[in-house]
């Protein structure tokens, strides 16, 4: 039996990688639209965000995760949320400076975390915090990992929606609210927890990749 070779091509044609190609044009398209039409984006940006939770399922399923398919999720994660980011700061002016740390320790934060793994040949999600019950629970259950992407990617476009409108009125805890300030509310904690997890990332990942200075140091003395 003829054991088949594997091309470069083959791997840009896997399913997940095709996702993430329409991933990126979903998010050019909302991006084109961000000023203009507000419907048009945000749709177009949930839904590049949405299938986000496809393409890794899809790479599990179908035996079919690389190393280029992880780099392209990483990478259209971290553009979509900086020209989101930018735009929000052009609409807010008065925040721009949480936009911009915000920004600074999402990418950071993941950059470097994904640098380490590369070292040390493990997932960008491994987390060397045995003893953490929270980060354990986030990476263990992918309930707990979907709710909490999807709430900061929420918090985010609700933001963006509600430079616009207020979406149609909800009653909600004695209160008249907008349905999208309503979502923004509630999609807060999720999102500050998120920048919580992200610090908690950079962290770990400074720690180890000074373990890996150090273990170099002592292998050359």
């Amino acid at each position: 039996m003829t054991k088949k070779i594997v091309t470069a091509h083959d791997i840009f044609m896997f399913v997940p990688n095709l996702i993430g190609y329409g991933r990126i044009v979903l998010a050019i398209v909302a991006f084109y639209f961000i000023k203009t039409n507000y419907i048009i984006a945000a749709a177009c940006y949930i839904l590049s965000g949405f299938l986000d939770a496809f393409d890794g399922h899809a790479a599990r399923l179908l035996n079919q995760g690389t190393k280029f398919g992880a780099m392209l999720d990483q990478l259209t994660d971290r553009a979509a949320t900086a020209c989101l980011c930018v735009a929000l700061a052009t609409f807010y002016p008065q925040y721009m400076f949480w936009f911009q740390m915000s920004l600074a320790l999402d990418i950071v934060s993941h950059w470097m975390h994904l640098h380490v793994s590369q070292l040390g040949g493990t997932s960008h999600k491994s987390i060397g915090l045995e003893g953490n019950p929270i980060m354990r629970l986030y990476y263990t259950s992918r309930p707990v990992l979907f709710a909490m992407c999807s709430g900061n990617e929420l918090f985010f476009a609700m933001l963006y929606l509600l430079h616009f409108t207020e979406g149609p009125l909800i009653e909600f805890a004695g209160l008249n609210l907008g349905l999208v300030r309503l979502v923004l509310y509630l999609s807060t904690p999720i999102m500050i927890g998120k920048a919580v997890i992200s610090l908690i990332h950079l962290v770990d990942a400074s720690r180890r990749l000074a373990e890996v200075d150090a273990e170099e140091r002592s292998k050359a003395e």
